[in-house]
């Protein structure tokens, strides 16, 4: 997939990918912030619609080709294995830079949704000999039907929300509110300019960063398969976890949890969706039946668990650090038990 490259130049292409990924993320997530803001529009809706489908262009990209040359198991391990290193890894590193509010709404609607679309997945992939067209054509038109569907709840409870909370101010003295604590709001044209210019150079960079580090790997006598296991399929997800570092630090939370959560919906249903159109899987790992598609169920299922206000079911909680770690070591022994077992354990 990626051409070999002269030793000093990988060394470039790993330094440089690094650094523009860190500034087209910031840049990504100021502009989104500003579109957000300029529209009305609900900060997770963002996050899901434009951060989260956006960033999930490399997983589209190599999942569509892997379907198309007939590397069934690559493309399906792509997707799904981007779904459970989403939330294992880049809402357990989010987590641990600062605690991440998870609203009522993200417990009991969107976790729902992501697990019925894990275990409408874990049907699809095991009713019949492979994956076929109409399967994938079945995924597409969940797509079609859930995005709008969550977009409009999303943005109706944000209507409520707002409407408490001019109610609220109106209970304020005068002269209650500082001037002095004002943000300093970017011009819309700018805001577009960010996110447009943020994402580009995002999913540009982060192909570089992989194509540098594939090619180390490679001079370093690595294995391909070990190098599709971990370089590719982690670089795959380098946007998403850019620009939720990005978001973490602003303390934008719901850009956190909205890119997730929207990654996961486009992995799952968009992705394998479009794969699946394109070219039907067949001869399918049984890895993925007994470890991957169970793993990304269990994830899911995690974000309430952890995100779950058990005092006071109707009030937001934060996930903090200990929630992040315990996230980050269970997808450490993920990839200890997928390495074992792909390398040809009995």
């Amino acid at each position: 997939m990626y051409p070999d490259l002269p030793l000093w130049l990988s060394i470039v292409c790993v330094i440089g990918g690094l650094a523009v990924l860190a500034w087209s993320a910031d840049a990504f997530v100021d502009g989104a912030s500003a579109v957000a803001k300029a529209f009305g529009v609900s900060p997770f809706i963002i996050g899901m619609v434009i951060i989260g489908f956006g960033t999930s262009a490399p997983e589209l990209c190599v999942s569509a080709l892997s379907g198309a040359t007939g590397h069934s198991d690559l493309s399906l391990g792509n997707a799904y294995g981007s779904c459970v290193f989403n939330i294992a890894v880049i809402l357990g590193v989010a987590a641990l830079i600062k605690p991440l509010v998870v609203k009522p709404s993200i417990v009991f609607v969107a976790v729902p949704a992501l697990v019925a679309i894990a275990l409408l997945s874990c049907f699809l992939v095991t009713s019949g000999n492979g994956f076929s067209r109409v399967d994938g054509f079945i995924l597409l038109g969940v797509f079609a039907v859930l995005l709008p569907l969550y977009c409009w709840f999303d943005q109706s409870q944000k209507k409520k929300a707002d409407a408490n909370g001019a109610l609220g101010e109106r209970a304020l003295p005068a002269g209650g509110l500082s001037d002095g604590g004002r943000e300093k709001t970017m011009p819309l044209w700018k805001g577009w300019l960010f996110l447009v210019l943020g994402l580009a150079f995002l999913v540009g960079a982060s192909h570089v960063l992989v194509w540098g580090c594939v090619d180390l790997a490679r001079t370093m006598g690595v294995s391909e398969l070990l190098i599709g296991l971990t370089v590719v399929s982690v670089g795959t997800s380098l946007p998403e976890l850019a620009s939720a570092i990005a978001s973490a630090r602003k303390g934008e939370h719901e850009f956190v949890l909205g890119n997730i959560v929207g990654s996961n919906f486009f992995n799952t249903l968009a992705v394998v969706g479009l794969a699946g159109v394109i070219s039907p899987f067949k001869n399918i790992s049984p890895y993925l039946f007994s470890r991957d598609l169970p793993m990304m169920v269990i994830t899911s299922v995690s974000i309430a668990m952890f995100g779950l206000n058990y005092r006071k079911p109707s009030e937001p909680k934060a996930i903090g650090r200990v929630a992040g770690a315990l996230w980050l070591l269970f997808f450490a022994a993920y990839m200890g038990l997928m390495l074992w077992q792909e390398t040809g354990a009995k």
